[in-house]
């Protein structure tokens, strides 16, 4: 087939799904066309050594690349994103219809930040089977709802629901995601479940090196990590809490950064937290070896409707490293440790019952922490790999080829 991908984001950016979905269609004999901006993700600004300008193409035997300028502000604000989000749509406007005249099909990797795009791509590249991808349905970056980022809300909603009931297929990365786009437009027929996967290049099972153990471990007690951001959708004062009711009983240790950092900090040390510790943010590379580290890896959501149908990607590369997980959280996320026996659970935003859960955790043998770990490694290639994954996607391509009457060639 000749497979087209829109993506707001792309390596070396770090959006690995795309990325690596591209590198598996072309390897396994499609003929990949990407559409994307120029990289300055997360700061904002683009990336050093690299110039934005129109006609940058690169390719490979099976995979090219277009990147197309967008508007790089980086200031956060609700009026730098939109002209960021509307700078890129008005590029690929300009470039995607030559570009991707003679795809078979186009896949979307779907996030607020595409909308615009997508829709815009949509009509001009006519009835093209499209499966969108997507990743969030009300996420951190959407505007807020009052004053001018109602507006932009409003534009936003409106356009992802015409990309809903427009998609030959909608891809959503958890079940209970389904009803949300459900809800939100989609035809229920055309909704499938593809779960995220990890870059397995990475997160695998590994022994932890001196250094790593210097890192996380102390005092021989029972260490439980959560790496990622601290943010407003983790609620972590929560783990905080439920740490420092246990005292020496077992270590929480923090790898990573974000808006709620100082706030949660101030809390471990307001409660005299000493079990509390705090690491700061590590490469990709390094996170493997402090996995194994530490004996569970925490994944933390907080109760909030749309979060119910969301599975992080921490939760994937835990798995992916066989480590066990102790997840405080609703809907699927905890619904998949459960189904994987990968761990332990409880509900979100209850300090007491996480102080529970921690208790139980470093009383379980290490025997008994490394079969759950056995287990999660099982299940994630089984269902979360990024075979599994590509095999769903590449399917759902054929699919809505054949439905327009564009067979594979």
């Amino acid at each position: 087939m000749k497979i087209g991908i829109l993506s707001y984001h792309f390596p070396p950016e770090p959006a690995f799904i795309p990325g690596s979905l591209a590198e598996e269609l072309a390897t396994r004999g499609h003929d990949v066309r990407v559409l994307t901006g120029f990289p300055d993700y997360p700061g904002g600004h683009v990336y050093p050594g690299w110039r934005q300008r129109w006609r940058h193409q690169t390719r490979s035997e099976r995979l090219t690349v277009r990147r197309v300028p967008r508007y790089a502000g980086g200031d956060g604000s609700t009026g730098a994103r939109m002209a960021s989000w509307l700078s890129f749509a008005g590029s690929v406007a300009l470039t995607g219809r030559r570009y991707l005249s003679e795809i078979d099909a186009l896949y979307v990797f779907q996030l607020p930040a595409v909308t615009f795009a997508a829709a815009g791509l949509l009509r001009l590249l006519g009835r093209v089977p499209t499966v969108l991808h997507v990743q969030d349905v009300w996420p951190e970056e959407e505007p807020a709802r009052s004053g001018e980022g109602r507006r932009w809300s409003g534009r936003l909603d409106a356009t992802v629901r015409r990309l809903y009931q427009e998609a030959d297929a909608v891809a959503v990365t958890a079940p209970s995601m389904r009803d949300l786009v459900v809800s939100g437009g989609a035809d229920p027929e055309r909704v499938r479940v593809v779960l995220n996967w990890t870059d397995e290049r990475i997160f695998r099972p590994t022994q932890p090196s001196p250094a790593a153990r210097r890192l996380i471990r102390r005092n021989g007690r029972c260490v439980v990590m959560h790496a990622g951001t601290i943010g407003v959708r983790q609620g972590l004062d929560t783990a905080v809490r439920a740490a420092a009711a246990l005292g020496d009983r077992m270590d929480l240790v923090m790898v990573g950064s974000g808006a709620e950092e100082r706030r949660v900090r101030g809390l471990a040390a307001e409660l005299r937290a000493q079990n509390v510790r705090f690491v700061e943010r590590r490469s990709p590379l390094d996170m493997p070896e402090l996995y194994a580290a530490a004996d569970y890896q925490l994944v933390m959501l907080r109760d909030l409707p749309e979060l119910r149908g969301m599975v992080p990607g921490k939760l994937q590369a835990a798995l992916s490293c066989a480590a066990p997980v102790v997840a405080s959280a609703a809907g699927d996320t905890v619904a998949l440790v459960e189904r994987a026996r990968a761990g332990l659970s409880c509900p979100p935003e209850d300090w007491a019952a996480l102080a529970d859960r921690f208790w139980l955790a470093s009383a379980i043998p290490p025997a008994a922490r490394a079969e759950m770990g056995g287990r999660g490694r099982d299940a994630y290639l089984r269902e979360m790999s990024l075979r599994a994954g590509v095999d769903r996607i590449e399917q759902l391509l054929h699919e809505v080829s054949t439905r327009a009457g564009r067979p594979a060639r």
